[in-house]
């Protein structure tokens, strides 16, 4: 079936809400082992996404989410615009001739692939992957399960927590050394506040 408008809308104002109103929590995180700047940035990336919601809602799926992943590229700064905006665009790009949910693990699973290709990361550095990759792997066997959505915003709560006795080999917090360890991501924090949200959008919609 379709993405409808609404729904897409729906979808997108909770993720960008939830995100700008963890700004001060993912500023925290980012001050324990990085630039201290992620809370921010991605606030202000979200915040342009507001503000395109009605464009991005009139725009076929596929194209929708091209236009979330330029928006972020050139508002968020840092390395979590280039990373989160390659998802969102490769996902876009998967999507062309596809739908949702029908085809999400196949549009996920670009967006991932195309976070992975342009941070040089995998999962078990202590980046947003480690959050990304498990829900993947939850999405591939659960979709199509009456409690896919349940199980995915688990896996995403539990792999986020994972993140703490994690030493970062990847991005500024692998400068630390050890003293990256036993701190949440806050890369994969982001991450997982946007599942969330999505997952929480869809639930009462089953």
């Amino acid at each position: 079936m379709p993405l409808e408008p609404e729904m897409l809308k729906s979808l997108v104002r909770a993720a960008a809400e939830r995100v700008i109103a963890s700004t001060s929590e993912l500023t925290a995180l980012d001050q324990a082992i990085g630039d201290g700047d992620h809370g921010a940035n991605m606030k202000r990336g979200f915040e342009a996404v507001l503000g395109k919601l009605e464009a991005i809602g009139g725009q076929p799926p596929h194209e929708a989410l091209k236009t979330i992943g330029k928006t972020l590229v050139m508002t968020v700064g840092g390395a979590s615009g280039p990373l989160y905006g390659s998802f969102f665009l490769a996902a876009g790009e998967a999507l062309s001739g596809k739908t949702l949910p029908d085809d999400v693990v196949e549009v996920f699973g670009r967006g991932v692939g195309a976070v992975s290709a342009r941070g040089r990361s995998q999962a078990g550095e202590k980046t947003m992957l480690d959050v990304l990759v498990p829900v993947l792997e939850t999405l591939k066997w659960a979709v199509g399960q009456p409690d896919v959505i349940e199980r995915v915003r688990a896996t995403a709560s539990e792999a986020v927590q994972r993140t703490a006795p994690m030493l970062a080999t990847k991005g500024r917090a692998s400068f630390l050394g050890s003293r990256s360890v036993g701190h949440i991501d806050p890369g994969a924090r982001s991450s997982f506040l946007l599942v969330q949200a999505v997952c929480d959008t869809l639930e009462p919609r089953q």
